[in-house]
């Protein structure tokens, strides 16, 4: 199921629909949209779409709104049911590195990496290892010489500068035409010469957080319906959890209803649609009234309520390509949620007491991460707050065109995704990312999460400006 999109897929995703704002009309988003999917109108290329205003976003995202879930259709029983939302899988082959660059004149050769990064093949001859299907080999283990996760590998040293060109010939020689200049640098695509890829971090083994959440209420757990026909939605199966965070809403201070989470939590991604009945709750389990098996009421369980989406954002590279394994689109697999208030009007962040601000392009030097999330996957549960104290995160890419992903240690498995990472800012927490793409067996285990851009505030003016 979760099969890799390959280069060809990226090239018409990105091509051709407009200068800069979407263009509902062109034939060629609506090819890559897939039969039967809305014409997504996605720009030219990357930049084009960084530059997107609001009124660009509300063409685009027309089918932001949702329906609300009816009020009592999370039971017990279906929040129980719901299965838990993996992370992206990474590929099974993942992208080869570019050709080593030569050394300069009078430099020795680079030194081999101390282990394979998650972008490049594996050493001819090396065995795969059998485990979850949708999980590739295990990278060997790190050697003793590895640098940790908290201080990823130091970028390769830069190439020495362009040799200027050769000068035009004497005025004897007329006919001879003057040498070009050399192409600017500007002009080329800036891709780093390691592809994006840094040494995968060492496993970080998760903790639960200590019950009564009183100080980490922002956080919960997401459900959702996922569209379609089938076995398990004829028979009412077609429920999934995931994790996600109460954030600040910047149009209504102090009363937001946002809640961040992954794009593959609440959209199918590449022909696909939203999610319904999606609803968080936050604090879920506080009290350990569902911990070991047992069963209590809902005023328990769910101590802040349980919320309804009303409306939904992601990004246009998840709708467009989004897939069930680690590729482009993964570099934006986030998604943001709004939630009706409580009777009366009282909002989300004034019920638990906070939301947390995102920081968009932050710098990668200053993030030391810590991750939050209900995995629900063996030898988890679902029922119980974990984090894992990540440290500084490293660099993971599936294209290198594209900002690389943050990838950190953590042991978290399936129900974690969208679960929200979180950094220190002016000596308070803020948002950075979310929990995308995992891997949950071998040595190490990791996660990434996509680096929030321009694109991803974008997404995140356009819903708050909507409510």
């Amino acid at each position: 199921m979760r099969a890799v999109l390959g280069a060809s897929v990226l090239a018409l995703t990105l091509l051709g629909t407009s200068a800069c704002g979407p263009d509902n009309s062109s034939a060629d988003a609506a090819a890559t949209a897939g039969a039967g999917a809305p014409d997504l109108g996605l720009p030219a290329n990357l930049d084009d779409l960084k530059k997107w205003k609001f009124d660009d976003w509300e063409k685009w995202a027309k089918d932001y709104a949702l329906p609300a879930a009816a009020q009592g259709f999370w039971t017990l029983e279906k929040l129980l049911q719901a299965k838990p939302d993996e992370p992206i899988a990474p590929p099974a082959a993942p992208p080869a590195q570019p050709p080593a660059q030569p050394s300069q004149p009078g430099q020795p050769p680079a030194p081999a990496p101390a282990s394979t990064p998650p972008g490049a093949k594996p050493p001819a001859g090396q065995p795969t290892q059998p485990g979850h299907p949708n999980t590739p080999a295990a990278p060997p283990k790190p050697s003793s010489t590895q640098q940790p996760a908290s201080q990823p590998a130091a970028p390769p040293k830069s190439q020495a500068p362009a040799q200027p060109s050769q000068p035009a010939q004497a005025p004897a020689q007329p006919s001879q035409p003057p040498a070009q200049p050399a192409q600017p640098p500007a002009q080329q695509p800036a891709q780093p010469a390691d592809n994006g890829n840094d040494p995968l971090p060492k496993t970080v083994n998760a903790q639960a957080v200590a019950h009564p959440y009183t100080k980490s209420a922002v956080h919960g757990k997401l459900f959702a319906d996922e569209p379609g026909s089938g076995p398990n939605a004829a028979a009412g199966l077609n429920h999934y959890q995931c994790s996600a965070t109460v954030v600040a809403d910047p149009a209504h201070p102090g009363k937001s209803n946002l809640v961040w989470t992954a794009g593959h939590c609440v959209h199918q991604g590449k022909g696909g649609a939203f999610y319904s009945n999606i609803s968080f709750i936050p604090a879920f389990n506080s009290s350990a009234a569902l911990s070991g098996g047992k069963q209590a009421p809902e005023s328990q369980y769910a101590p802040f309520g349980i919320w309804s989406g009303t409306q939904a954002v992601t990004s246009p590279q998840w709708k467009a390509e989004g897939g069930k394994s680690g590729d482009a689109a993964t570099h934006y697999d986030f998604g943001i949620v709004r939630v009706k208030p409580a009777e009366g009007g009282k909002s989300l962040e004034e019920t638990v007491g906070g939301a947390l601000p995102v920081w968009f392009n932050a710098p990668r030097d200053q993030l030391s991460i810590s991750e939050y999330g209900y995995p629900a996957a063996p030898p988890f549960d679902g029922m119980e707050l974990n984090h894992c104290e990540s440290g500084r995160p490293g660099r993971l890419s599936y294209e290198p065109s594209r900002p690389p992903m943050l990838v950190i240690g953590c042991s978290m498995t399936a129900g974690s995704s969208g679960g929200g990472w979180l950094a220190v800012r002016d000596g308070k927490p803020v948002l950075v990312s979310n929990v995308s793409v995992g891997k949950h067996t071998g040595d190490p285990l990791y996660q990434a999460g996509p680096y929030l851009d321009d694109v991803a505030a974008g997404a995140y003016d356009f819903l708050s400006k909507k409510g």
